[in-house]
């Protein structure tokens, strides 16, 4: 068995581990421990052993140093070359880049964040709430859909203190227009202040209130299939409602992107069935079946989902 330094990174197929195994991996303390349907995974940096059964003659295994166990075949052992395969063969034992700390500081390294966006990620961090702003790759990638749809028209349900908001309405033409909905007025505050820093302001429409009301506003004042983008990224229960609402506000070819559709991971994991996992789950599941869009789930951030409708 190779064993690395520090940390080690097993994966396994669910029901494969043999009950007296089972200490195996609480005495392992690993820094994360992640439940997927079909996979059990222990990620902590550098071994990868394939996801076969192995055979133990040992009657106790409770330490890696006393184990006899053999593993059938070792995939590979490396620092930094993390990986994920599909439990499905079917999918041809595809290996997906694990996203580690280290990883995604290399991701963050290399996104193009303008100044004004920086200061405001810096002034949120020390506000209570901030782990809901989005990250500054999503932010990149939101920027970059506006840019490449040509988009003048947009609209966002969940504001906070205004960075993904910000960072496309930096993106906009002197005469585009973002229709902004948040009903915190103090996190509004901070996201008006720095539109009027970054001299976006007047491509800002600040609706302060309930952004279904906002929502309805707008479709009864006539502007349904007038928008060309919009993002939501509030109260997850309330997904489905803001969709439907958007679906009738942005015009064909328009794109929707949805956030948190992956939430930390529950939604992958049966044993999590509290009701804002359920409703993201359920609300995953209608897009799936939804004909009025098409959809592009992404892993970046805590999860998005873009949809074009069609």
């Amino acid at each position: 068995m190779v064993m690395a330094n520090k940390n080690i990174n097993l994966v396994l197929h669910q029901g494969s581990i043999l009950p007296h195994e089972l200490p195996i991996v609480f005495q392992l303390r690993p820094a994360s421990f992640h439940s997927f349907s079909s996979t059990w995974a222990i990620t902590n940096a550098a071994l990868h052993v394939s996801p076969q059964r192995w055979n133990c003659s040992a009657s106790s295994c409770y330490r890696f140093r006393e184990c006899r166990c053999k593993w059938k075949r070792l995939v590979r052992s490396s620092s930094t070359g993390e990986f994920v395969i599909a439990t499905d063969e079917n999918y041809g034992n595809k290996q997906v880049v694990s996203l580690t700390p280290s990883l995604y500081d290399y991701i963050l390294k290399n996104v193009r964040e303008p100044e004004i966006l920086k200061q405001l990620r810096q002034e949120t961090a020390t506000i209570r709430g901030s782990q809901m702003q989005v990250s500054p790759d999503q932010a990149q990638l939101l920027a970059m859909l506006v840019q490449i749809l040509g988009a003048e028209r947009c609209i966002e349900v969940g504001v906070y203190t205004g960075y993904s908001s910000l960072a496309i309405a930096l993106v906009l033409p002197e005469s585009g227009h973002l229709v902004a909905c948040e009903r915190d007025a103090k996190s509004l505050d901070v996201a008006k202040k720095y539109y009027q820093l970054a001299g976006v302001s007047h491509k800002v429409d600040v609706k302060l209130g309930l952004a279904m009301n906002s929502l309805e506003s707008l479709i009864l004042n006539g502007e349904a299939g007038s928008y060309d983008f919009a993002f939501i990224d509030a109260e997850k229960r309330m997904n489905e409602k803001y969709f439907e609402l958007l679906l009738q506000l942005v015009r064909v070819g328009g794109l929707i992107v949805i956030d948190n559709v992956l939430w930390h991971g529950k939604v992958a994991d049966t044993l999590v069935n509290d009701p804002k996992t359920i409703s993201i789950r359920n609300f995953n599941q209608k897009l799936m079946e939804d004909k009025r869009v098409s959809i592009s789930m992404v892993p970046i951030g805590d999860g998005m989902t873009i949809c074009r409708k069609r």
